[in-house]
């Protein structure tokens, strides 16, 4: 743009109104650096030298940038000055002019070069039309750049001249068009073992412990642990972390307990212990340790959890570290090891007591023996096998993955002690780690379990070779009494499919999981500072660039907690922290809970025990039912979350001791109810029947009525009517013999409904029948009576 023409833009200005020469200058330049009549060539080599600094990255996902909201400009306490310099714009002109500009090729190539896309491209003219068409007064220098365009007599103007305009809208609306390349360096997830300096300073000596269940191979990894100066253990459960701080401190070796939930310190000053049990996730990566142990290394791969593992084999500071687990992580491990200049030693170990696939099914639970466990992989499976057992005469323990520690370890014991009837275990694949019990068969029940895969979608597979090893490698343990081990299924067909499942290699591990910091999501919030945390993720997850040997963990959990508190108004920091919590987001009440304690924490009011109590209307009644169970447990992952948020807020949550002597007592109002189980099962199935039969009769009812309008609409008799209805009737008086059939177990309710339903089929199925037999019949007679009418 010449001088001339900003000194004429300048002069342009009334009286009082006009900048300094050189401010008007610099900005009517700013204004119009773009293509003008002539220039358009010009553009796109500044746009092509833009796009080309991102140095070849992946595109990125464009329909993940959520556009701002920019409002139309209202009246100007100063007035219209840009109509004032020029005249007032016609709307329908500038409507033409703005159509006009989105047609041409050359904007659209244009735009794509400043990483507008066909989709950013459309977002961003549908909100800059609106923009200029809904706001009541323009800046000065576009309305006199669509002035000149409208009105072509002293400086004439094309339409491309609008799109340094437009430009600044998109980016207005599309803040990560303007920071592409920052948040690209953000997201490098590239090369993680440098996000550990003080454990490279190290040389540390990697001794990998391999083999299968029950092979002694945690027990010499935590035998090095016991004998060290320090050391840290990281477990994956809570269990296991507890079952190592119970055996280091029986075994005279102090050591202090560390979970998301719990911290237990044992020396009497309160000072931290020289070892330390942990769940994985809590481990530090920067206290220094002579030994430490990360078990069940293989759960790298995890799609949602596999980042811990990956922070603990490439931050820890410890001289030794002893991983535990399966075979198939040594390459993953190796290879790891070998971008931190560290070697890997193999220790590799057999399976202390055999164990044996049996060549029959189980078939039916009459033929069920002491020390036999029922592997079943849905609740619904667990409480129909408990209580057909209870039917027999036996008693089962049951444990499954929702319940409780103290519930778990409870049953565990019942199921374990010899002077105890309880002698069958009915699980989900929760015994497959963490527990230590005294199991003679293993029985898979199904071969069927829903999985979440590494999109966060839900499967229903086959289980896998490395699971059906975990949960069978259970029977016939070392410390257990039975020094033999079978498997077996519950369904003769599941059989085959068993042996080939346990006879496939295990895959080879590919990559290990890693998860974004805190203060990665922080700066990628500094640079779009609108952005909701949820969209921040995705953003970051689309940006992130990896190695081969690792990948994005899945954060569908977490977005789901940024989405459900993003409304509440906190800080970043404590709203990440927020979103971390674990939580089981199947349960209303406990995602509930989450969301009011994190309202709580925004009108900064303390969360105290009494405020607490009332929350959960404590004291809570033994359960009466399987839901008051499934409730009550609700609670306790309720107290869990608060005890989880009390050492990360202590303020704002001061009262975890309170709550956690709480939570002892509603554990063992759930192991009572657990006890009971098969009570409330049959209460439950009580209720489901008395439901089903209500509404059978409203079903009969109405299907009474269809058929008794059919027969009428057909000439039928009232017969048709009466006899559909007769079944009916009866039916409503056999209540009483399905209550006794459901009671005494041989008939469940949803054998009940099954019946129901294939037996109402058949009814509807002979009611269309005979109904289309009479319009048939009804036919013939026409035909009969057709010739006596000629």
């Amino acid at each position: 743009m010449s001088f001339p023409r900003c000194a004429l833009l300048w002069a342009r200005l009334p009286p009082g109104r006009q900048p300094g020469p050189r401010a008007a200058i610099c900005s009517a330049l700013r204004a119009h650096t773009g293509p003008f009549p002539g220039t358009l060539g010009r553009v796109p080599a500044v746009a092509c030298a833009s796009s080309s600094a991102s140095g070849g990255s992946k595109s990125p996902n464009t329909s993940l940038f959520v556009p701002l909201t920019v409002k139309p400009q209202g009246r100007s306490a100063d007035g219209d000055v840009g109509a004032e310099l020029t005249r007032p714009l016609d709307k329908n002109e500038v409507k033409k002019i703005l159509d006009k500009f989105y047609k041409r090729k050359e904007i659209q190539k244009l735009s794509a070069d400043y990483g507008l896309d066909a989709r950013l491209f459309h977002q961003a003219f549908i909100s800059f039309r609106n923009y200029i068409m809904q706001s009541h007064s323009l800046d000065v220098d576009i309305h006199i750049i669509l002035n000149d365009i409208c009105f072509m007599f002293y400086f004439p103007a094309h339409v491309d001249d609008l799109f340094p305009f437009f430009l600044r809208h998109a980016k207005q609306i599309f803040p990560v068009l303007e920071c592409k390349d920052d948040l690209r360096k953000i997201s490098d997830l590239r090369i993680p073992p440098n996000w550990y300096p003080e454990a490279r300073v190290l040389q540390r000596k990697i001794i990998f412990h391999s083999g299968p269940t029950n092979s002694g191979k945690t027990y010499h990894a935590i035998q090095k642990y016991l004998s060290a100066k320090s050391g840290v253990y990281c477990g994956p459960l809570k269990l296991l972390a507890h079952e190592i701080f119970e055996k280091s401190n029986a075994a005279g070796v102090p050591c202090d307990l560390v979970t998301g939930e719990e911290r237990v310190t044992v020396e009497p000053d309160g000072k931290q212990a020289a070892h330390v049990a942990c769940t994985v996730e809590m481990c530090s990566v920067t206290t220094p340790y002579e030994v430490a142990v990360i078990d069940e290394i293989q759960m790298i791969k995890d799609p949602a959890r596999g980042w811990a593992w990956t922070r603990a084999l490439l931050g820890l500071c410890a001289e030794e570290i002893h991983l535990c687990g399966e075979s198939a992580a040594i390459d993953l491990v190796t290879e790891l090891m070998y971008t931190t200049g560290e070697d890997v030693e193999v220790r590799t170990y057999k399976r202390l007591t055999p164990i044996f696939v049996l060549d029959h099914a189980l078939e039916s639970l009459d033929n069920l023996r002491p020390g036999d466990c029922i592997v079943c992989f849905s609740k619904n499976d667990i409480y129909s096998v408990s209580r057909q057992i209870e039917i027999r005469g036996l008693e089962s323990a049951v444990i499954y993955g929702s319940l409780p520690p103290g519930t778990k370890l409870a049953q565990a014991r019942k199921f374990n002690d010899p002077g105890d009837p309880c002698k069958i275990l009915v699980a989900t694949d929760a015994v497959g780690m963490g527990l230590n019990l005294s199991i003679r068969r293993i029985i898979f029940y199904s071969l069927m379990k829903p999985s979440i895969n590494e999109k966060g979608e839900k499967e229903i597979e086959p289980i896998t070779t490395s699971q059906a090893l975990q949960i069978a490698g259970r029977a016939g343990r070392f410390s257990s009494k039975f020094k033999e081990g079978e498997v077996t299924t519950m369904n003769r067909e599941d059989l085959s499919l068993l042996k080939e499942i346990l006879n496939r290699p295990v895959d080879p591990i590919k990559a290990a999981g890693l998860h974004p910091t805190a203060e990665q999501i922080e700066m990628f919030a500094y640079h779009l500072p609108d952005t909701t945390l949820s969209n921040l993720i995705d953003i970051f997850v689309d940006f992130s660039q990896v190695d081969g040997q690792y990948f994005v963990c899945n954060m569908d959990d977490f977005k789901f907690s940024a989405e459900l508190i993003q409304h509440i108004p906190l800080s970043l920091r404590v709203r990440y922290v927020f979103c971390t919590a674990p939580i089981n987001k199947k349960q209303p009440f406990v995602c509930s809970s989450l969301l009011q304690f994190a309202r709580q924490y925004s009108r900064n009011e303390p969360l105290t025990f009494s405020w607490l109590r009332r929350y959960i209307k404590w004291p809570l009644l033994p359960p009466k039912n399987i839901k008051d169970l499934m409730d009550l447990e609700a609670v306790h992952d309720v107290l869990d979350l608060y005890l989880w948020l009390s050492y990360r807020f202590i303020d704002m949550f001061p009262d975890a001791s309170l709550v956690r002597d709480l939570q002892k007592q509603l554990d063992g109002i759930i192991q009572d109810g657990v006890h009971n189980i098969t009570k409330l099962i049959k209460i439950s199935e009580a209720h489901k029947l008395l439901n089903l039969q209500n509404s059978s009769a409203e079903s009969q009812s109405r299907l009474s009525g269809i058929v008794k309008s059919r027969t009428r609409r057909n000439h039928g008799t009232k017969a048709l009517g009466s006899k559909a209805a007769e079944p009916l009737g009866s039916g409503a008086g056999e209540k009483s013999l399905a209550s006794r059939l459901v009671q005494q177990g041989l008939l469940t309710a949803d054998m009940l409904k099954q019946l129901e339903r294939e037996w109402m089929t058949q009814q509807t199925e002979h009611g269309k029948g005979r109904t289309e037999s009479g319009t048939s019949l009804k036919g013939t007679r026409r035909k009969k009576k057709e010739p006596d009418s000629d």
